[in-house]
C-alpha cells in the first residue's frame, strides 16, 4: 500500500512508471534529465502505450505523472485527473457501467486538507477487484 506496484492489465488503475522497478530496498530516479535522448525516448514509448490502451484521449490529455517515474521510484498515488482519465479503459475490460467505476474511484479519493485529491492506486484495484467478487 505504501510502495507503488506495477499494473498493466487494462481491467486495473495504472499508477506512475518507476525507474527501479518498484524497489523499496532500493528507491530512486533515472537521474536523466529532459535533454537525455534516451530519457525522452522512454517517456515517448510510455506515451505511444499509453495512447493505444486510451485512444479516446489526446497526447496532451495524459499527465506528466503517468509516463515519468517520480524522484524515489515508489510512488504509489496518482493525481484525480490521473486515475478519471483512466475509468473508460477500467469499465470496458471489466465490462462494467461507466458510472460504477466513477463511484468506486470516488470512494478511493483521499482529500487532503491542503494540496490536491490523490488515490492510492493499490487501493484503488483491491477495491475494484472487491466490487466485481461480490457481484
Amino acid at each position: 500500500k505504501n510502495v507503488g506496484q506495477h499494473f498493466s492489465q487494462n481491467q486495473y488503475f495504472w499508477g506512475r512508471p518507476s525507474a527501479v522497478d518498484y524497489n523499496g530496498s532500493g528507491s530512486g530516479g533515472s537521474n536523466k534529465g529532459p535533454s537525455n535522448k534516451a530519457y525522452l525516448n522512454e517517456v515517448e514509448e510510455r506515451i505511444d502505450a499509453f495512447m493505444h490502451s486510451h485512444p479516446y484521449l489526446k497526447r496532451k490529455d495524459i499527465p506528466a505523472e503517468l509516463v515519468t517515474a517520480s524522484g524515489s521510484g515508489l510512488d504509489p498515488h496518482i493525481s484525480l485527473y490521473a486515475a478519471e482519465i483512466q475509468i473508460k479503459r477500467v469499465a470496458e475490460a471489466r465490462k462494467l457501467p461507466f458510472n460504477i467505476v466513477s463511484k468506486i474511484l470516488e470512494s478511493q479519493i483521499h482529500r487532503p486538507f491542503f494540496g490536491h485529491p490523490y488515490v492510492n492506486v493499490l487501493c484503488l484495484d483491491v477495491a475494484m477487484d472487491n466490487y466485481v467478487s461480490q457481484r
